[in-house]
């Protein structure tokens, strides 16, 4: 019987819904994927893949009502490319999708790993079979990223993680032209102390637009004499001025529970990359990666998730 924390997130029946064996060549693990509802009605899931050296890559698979019936593609979707952007020697890690309106394009942000640590890096696509790399943008060590789909005060605008030992915050940059940051501004501390979310904090999907402001899913790390435990929480933020803000929720909303989220390469994490909303602009459909091994679906509610806040902030 689950011993379930809240229910502003639900489990699909299905879960692991991909793992490894859902690959058409040989692979060590699958998670952590960005997500989109392409023009078609499709969802496309683009997975961060582990192969059997320990270096990632980025695969899409696509489903038509994002639960099962996987179509992946059979080759890497988008691979490392070292010769050309050095940052990515080590491989390239958990996407996070925006659709850009104003550009009529897909925004990939995504994690550069190289030498000396991660770097955020940015890529463009319309189709996701053809991309456009800016390379890194941030330098390392800065990850957990996404662009916000629309210029704020006439910026872009994107969320970063960048680490400040002994504590790791979460920050907010601006651009005029998506390849010159500035303007940069903290958005959300780590907590000190006993708390779910103390000393390491970081985006987990990219923020959801709601008419209260920017709904941010974002993931908490808490030091337990075993290890680590990776959980979820809630805030919200103003959407003129995004780096303030509104709402913080003081408890964590889903941690993990089950065996395939509590064992694995990294035991007991929960960490979605992406999400997509149904058409009555309220289910949310969100996509995680469950230990670094496999990838796992919960639906929620924005409605219900912003009303949590209002009791729980």
């Amino acid at each position: 019987m689950s011993n379930q924390h809240t229910e502003l997130f639900l489990r699909h029946q299905r879960n692991p819904i991909l793992t490894a064996a859902d690959w058409h060549y040989p692979v060590h693990s699958v998670f952590n994927a960005g997500a989109t509802l392409l023009p078609d009605g499709n969802t496309l899931l683009l997975c961060r893949v582990e192969d059997r050296r320990g270096l990632s890559h980025l695969c899409a698979a696509r489903s038509a009502n994002g639960v099962d019936g996987w179509q992946i593609d059979p080759q890497p979707t988008l691979l490392p490319d070292p010769d050309h952007f050095p940052a990515e020697l080590w491989g390239i890690e958990d996407p996070r999708i925006t659709f850009v309106p104003e550009l009529e394009k897909y925004a990939v942000v995504y994690t550069a790993y190289t030498r000396d640590g991660p770097g955020v890096s940015l890529a463009f696509t319309e189709d996701f079979h053809h991309f456009e790399r800016y390379g890194v943008i941030m330098p390392p060590e800065d990850k957990d990223a996404a662009l916000l789909p629309h210029r704020i005060a006439g910026n872009w605008a994107l969320i970063h993680r960048p680490v400040s030992a002994p504590r790791v915050h979460m920050w907010i940059s601006y651009s005029p032209d998506l390849r010159h940051w500035g303007n940069h501004k903290l958005m959300l501390e780590s907590r000190l102390g006993a708390w779910w979310d103390a000393n390491k904090i970081g985006l987990a999907s990219p923020p959801i637009e709601t008419p209260q402001g920017w709904l941010v899913i974002y993931h908490g790390v808490r030091q337990i004499a075993s290890g680590v435990i990776y959980r979820l929480g809630l805030a919200l933020f103003d959407l003129n001025a995004p780096d303030r803000c509104l709402k913080r929720g003081s408890e964590w909303v889903f941690g993990p529970e089950e065996p395939f989220e509590v064992r694995g390469d990294v035991d007991n994490v929960v960490f979605p990359c992406g999400y997509t909303i149904a058409p009555d602009r309220d289910t949310i459909f969100l996509y995680y990666g469950a230990a670094d091994t496999s990838i796992a679906l919960a639906t929620g509610s924005i409605h219900a998730m912003l009303k949590w806040l209002e009791g729980h902030s």
